[in-house]
C-alpha cells in the first residue's frame, strides 16, 4: 500500500478542526484542485480521530475522505471512528448489550457533536460509517509504522493472520462487545493504548470531566521504577501516587517498543508544548488541536531516525472552536 520511496506527511488527530487542517495542508504545500487537496510529490497519512468534539466534523471527514478516494492520502482508524461504529452497530446475541458501544450518558457525551452535525445529513453519516469500517487499524511502511495509540507486535501478528491488511469486518467489530475477547483486546490496545489501574481503588477526574480509575501508560520506558515514570496523559497523577514504586508484577505487565524498531507514529495522547520526538524512533502527533492546541504533521522522507526540525504545525485559533 505504501511506497517506501515516497515522501509522506503524517498528520495527527483532527477532531473536526477542518479550517485548521486546511491551513496545515497549505503550509505543507498542498493545494485544492478539483475539490481535493493535492501535493505534486507527497501524500498525507492521517492517524485517525477525524470525528468528535470539534466544530466542523462533517467538513473534516469530507476533506480527508476525498483525499483518500483520490489517492492523495491514507487514513487509519482512531478510537473515535471505532466508537462511532460501535455506537451504530448492534451487539451480538448473548453479549448483554444492545449496541457494541453502550448508549450510556458518558458515551453519548463523546459522540454528541458528531451526531448533531449530521442530523440533517443522514445519508452522509451512513456513508461515513461504511468508510470507517474500511479503515485499517495500522499502516506499516517498512522503515516506519502508524497506529493510533500503541504498537503491540504480538496482537498485530495475530490480527494479520486473520486480516492481512488490518482492515477488519463487521463481525470483528461485533465481537469486540464481549469483554476480554480477542477483538476487544485489539481495539483497546491499538486504538486506546496501555493503561494501569490506580492503586487502592483511587479515581481521578480528568480535565474533560470524566472519572477514571486507571491512567494511560508509556509503552516504551526502558527501566521504570515508579508510577510517575510510566504515566503518559495530560492529567498528572497526584505527587504521592507518582512516587509510588511499581511492583514486579506491574513492571512485567508493561509493554515495551524497542529503540531498534522502525519509526513509530501515534496520535491519541493530547500532548502539549513544542512538538518533538519522544525518542529517536517514536513520535506522538496529537497536540490537542481541538483544545486550542496545535494540529501537527511530520514530514517523513527516508530517514530512520526522527529529525526534530521536520515537525510542522499550525496553532488552532480560538474563533474556529467558538463558531
Amino acid at each position: 500500500m505504501l511506497d517506501p520511496q515516497r515522501g509522506y506527511d503524517l498528520i495527527g488527530d483532527v477532531h473536526g478542526c477542518a479550517h485548521t487542517l486546511e491551513r496545515l495542508l497549505e503550509r505543507l504545500g498542498y493545494r485544492r484542485q478539483g475539490g481535493v487537496w493535492k501535493h505534486p510529490q507527497r501524500m498525507a497519512l492521517f492517524l485517525g480521530d477525524i470525528v468528535d468534539r470539534g466544530p466542523r466534523i462533517r467538513e473534516a471527514l469530507h476533506l480527508v475522505h476525498d483525499m483518500v478516494e483520490a489517492g492523495q492520502a491514507h487514513c487509519i482508524m482512531g478510537n473515535h471512528e471505532f466508537y462511532a461504529l460501535g455506537w451504530s452497530t448492534p451487539a451480538p446475541p448473548g453479549s448483554g448489550r444492545q449496541f457494541v458501544r453502550e448508549h450510556s450518558p458518558r458515551h453519548a457525551r463523546l459522540i454528541r457533536q458528531t451526531l448533531q452535525q449530521f442530523e440533517d445529513h443522514p445519508g452522509d453519516w451512513h456513508d461515513f460509517l461504511g468508510w470507517f469500517q474500511e479503515l485499517p487499524l495500522l499502516l506499516d511502511g517498512g522503515h516506519f509504522r502508524l497506529v493510533h495509540a500503541c504498537w503491540d507486535a504480538a496482537l498485530i501478528e495475530a490480527l494479520r493472520a486473520q486480516y492481512p491488511d488490518a482492515r477488519v469486518d463487521l463481525e470483528f467489530v461485533q465481537a469486540s462487545a464481549v469483554p476480554g475477547s480477542f477483538a476487544s483486546r485489539v481495539f483497546n490496545r491499538l486504538l486506546r493504548g496501555t493503561d494501569m489501574r490506580l492503586p487502592d481503588g483511587l479515581t481521578l477526574t480528568s480535565e474533560d470531566g470524566f472519572i477514571r480509575g486507571s491512567f494511560r501508560t508509556k509503552f516504551w520506558e526502558d527501566d521504570p521504577k515508579t508510577y510517575g515514570d510510566i504515566v503518559f496523559q495530560p492529567d498528572a497523577l497526584p505527587e504521592w501516587v507518582a512516587r509510588m514504586p511499581l511492583s514486579e508484577e506491574e513492571r512485567r505487565q508493561l509493554l515495551r517498543y524497542g529503540e531498534d524498531e522502525p519509526l513509530l507514529f501515534v496520535g491519541h495522547y493530547w500532548c502539549s508544548g513544542t512538538p518533538a520526538p519522544i525518542r529517536a524512533n517514536l513520535a506522538c502527533l496529537d497536540y490537542s488541536a481541538v483544545l486550542y492546541g496545535k494540529l501537527v504533521a511530520y514530514r517523513l522522507d527516508q530517514e530512520t531516525r526522527l529529525d526534530p526540525h521536520k515537525f510542522v504545525w499550525v496553532e488552532v485559533e480560538r474563533p474556529e472552536a467558538l463558531q
